[in-house]
């Protein structure tokens, strides 16, 4: 295999760094014992962390956010196992319809989806502002991302032990859980990993759906940042990036990401 020269490797160490250099940035801004944003060259503190647990409304948004991308991402994968991954079993039709939902992911695609959110019928429900409108409004962000994955991973799916199990009496839902689940399920899971970060990490459409009672940790954190200028933000942001790369580890040790996000055999 051939290796990269000088340059490839120096294009490589600027390249990380670009990458790297803002979340660099906001962890030191984290410990600084001033209050306002300032690098900690004079002294470190965690003052800004304890100040996390003090506030009320950054917790509850955390936990609030937890359990909206939980929702989301389990309902998201659900519609996206049923609807579509029996559908992909034959390699010329999968990739093509996986990639049909491409401009469905962008940011562009996402700002014009905001004015068809579902708000009719939250509103002859009563659901508005409410935390399902939520989980519907962010269902149709995170279904993409889970449905190319659970394609992707059904791709060239062998039928025939479906239909095997078919002839022995199995009922469809038996054998497709049963059977075709464990063949997909390391697409099923990559989808679910992604609908939740994405769902956890969604600004742009809940700002227009969420209400005071039913502020997500990105909504909060946006206010907070319109309202003050001290380094709250970047403790949590701080703790985000430490927590999402434990959880990263962990799931590489337990599962593998190869496994997960491209469903490759460690």
């Amino acid at each position: 295999m051939k290796q990269n020269g000088f340059w490839g490797l120096l294009f490589n160490a600027l390249f990380l760094t670009f990458i790297l250099a803002p979340l660099v940035v906001v962890m030191l801004v984290a410990f600084t014992d001033k209050g306002f944003i300032s690098m900690p060259f004079d002294g470190a503190s965690l003052r800004w962390f304890r100040a996390i647990l003090e506030n009320g409304d950054i917790v509850s948004a955390f936990w609030l956010s937890v359990r909206l991308a939980f929702a989301a991402a389990t309902i998201g994968v659900a519609l996206a196992r049923a609807r579509r991954a029996r559908d992909c079993a034959l390699p010329l039709h999968g990739p093509r319809r996986a990639d049909e939902l491409l401009p469905l992911a962008d940011d562009d695609s996402r700002r014009r989806a905001r004015h068809r959110v579902p708000a009719l019928p939250c509103s002859l429900l009563h659901l508005s502002g409410s935390f399902w409108a939520l989980v519907a409004t962010h269902v149709i962000v995170v279904l993409p991302y889970a449905l190319r994955l659970a394609l992707s991973s059904a791709v060239g799916l062998d039928r025939d032990a479906e239909r095997a199990a078919l002839s022995c009496g199995a009922s469809r839902f038996t054998a497709f859980r049963r059977v075709v689940l464990p063949m997909i399920r390391t697409g099923v899971a990559g989808g679910w990993v992604l609908s939740f970060i994405q769902s956890f990490d969604e600004l742009t459409m809940t700002i227009f759906v969420a209400t005071p009672g039913t502020t997500t940790l990105p909504v909060a954190m946006y206010n907070q940042i319109a309202q003050t200028i001290d380094p709250l933000v970047a403790s949590v942001s701080a703790v985000l990036i430490v927590g999402t790369v434990l959880l990263m580890v962990l799931l590489d040790r337990m599962v593998g990401l190869d496994r997960i996000l491209i469903g490759e055999a460690r």
